[in-house]
């Protein structure tokens, strides 16, 4: 079996960077939601913020059509994350509240 031509080997090593700084990305956004879960879990807070997650999203999609990406896409890839840190978020308040 040839090897793939240069171009297609340099676009894959281009993606996998890409893949990888995304993977820190996240990592680091998960470390911030952290500490804001806990931060709502000691002030009793709810763990979502209805009106914070339309923000976000409103400013999401405006992000992803100045940089050509489909917005729905993009809202689609917030809302999975939004339902994970809520996840999050769920936890932190069982945890400060005890048994």
């Amino acid at each position: 079996m040839d090897a793939p031509p240069a171009d297609l080997q340099k676009l894959r090593a281009s993606i996998d960077n890409i893949d990888a700084a995304l993977i820190y990305l996240l990592s680091e956004r998960f470390k911030c939601t952290k500490q804001v879960g806990l931060l709502k879990a000691r002030h009793a807070m709810p763990p979502s913020d209805p009106s914070r997650e339309q923000e976000q999203i409103d400013r999401l999609r405006a992000l992803a059509n100045d940089a050509q990406l489909d917005p729905d896409f993009a809202e689609k890839f917030l809302g999975f994350v939004i339902k994970e840190v809520i996840q999050h978020h769920k936890s932190a308040s069982q945890q400060t509240a005890g048994p």
